[in-house]
């Protein structure tokens, strides 16, 4: 098994397995393996979310805390952290973009910082968000923020123009559109990094993760916008 740990069971002394012991069965300490490693798979992007899924609730079963009610405080802590494990893994793992931005965190790549929390912080502080525009989009972001600010302006006089909302509307379905086509682009990247992997291809591997960086910072950069566009609309 690919993430298989390299020593003795604690209990029995035989080469332990990576979750319990292969000889006598007692939960092991959680070993400090990546979440692919946990499932025994290989830090691809196409990943088998039928075999995940099995695979979590065959081990979901044998690590309960209530299988080691009786069992002494050690194993019974050991089980509640590889449950733990098990979960965070699961989570992450099943879902495509968050699978993809964790293997790029393996592999020391870091998304530019795009969140909600970001977002909040810059308003409350009055600091702009550190979040470039994507070079694609400058015309229609500048284009948007013209429109969004009338918005803004026509609100405070209590006036309604249904021919910018209309226009704000056709903006906000365009940016949608691209935000869709973007996870195919993603998808496609997916397939190279499992082809590069497959062969051993070092140099490949990293230009497929800047490519990758790239798909998933213009998709996050276009999520928010599209969720400024909704709050602006409300």
């Amino acid at each position: 098994m690919p993430g298989d740990a390299t020593q003795s069971c604690w209990s029995c002394g035989t080469m332990r397995a990576q979750h319990f012991c292969s000889a006598c069965g007692k939960v092991q300490p959680a070993a400090p393996v990546d979440y692919f490693m946990f499932f025994g798979f290989p830090r691809k992007l196409e990943l088998d979310t039928a075999t995940l899924e099995k695979e979590f609730y065959a081990l979901s079963r044998r690590l309960h805390p209530d299988v080691f009610a009786k069992a002494d405080s050690q194993e019974r802590e050991w089980s509640l952290e590889q449950s733990s494990m098990l979960n965070d893994a699961y989570r992450t793992l099943k879902d495509p973009i968050k699978r993809t931005e964790y293997l790029l965190r393996l592999e020391g790549v870091e998304l530019e910082e795009q969140s909600k929390q970001a977002t909040e912080k810059a308003r409350a502080t009055g600091e702009l968000k550190k979040q470039a525009v994507p070079p694609d989009l400058l015309e229609e972001v500048f284009e948007l923020n013209m429109h969004l600010e009338e918005l803004k302006a026509q609100k405070k006089l209590g006036e309604d123009d249904p021919a910018l909302l209309e226009e704000i509307g056709k903006a906000k379905l365009s940016l949608e559109e691209k935000y869709d086509a973007l996870f195919n682009e993603l998808s496609g990247e997916w397939k190279n990094w499992d082809r590069a992997v497959d062969g051993g291809m070092e140099a490949e591997r990293t230009q497929i993760l800047h490519r990758i960086l790239d798909v998933l910072n213009r998709r996050n950069y276009i999520r928010n916008l599209v969720r400024d566009v909704n709050e602006a609309l409300e």
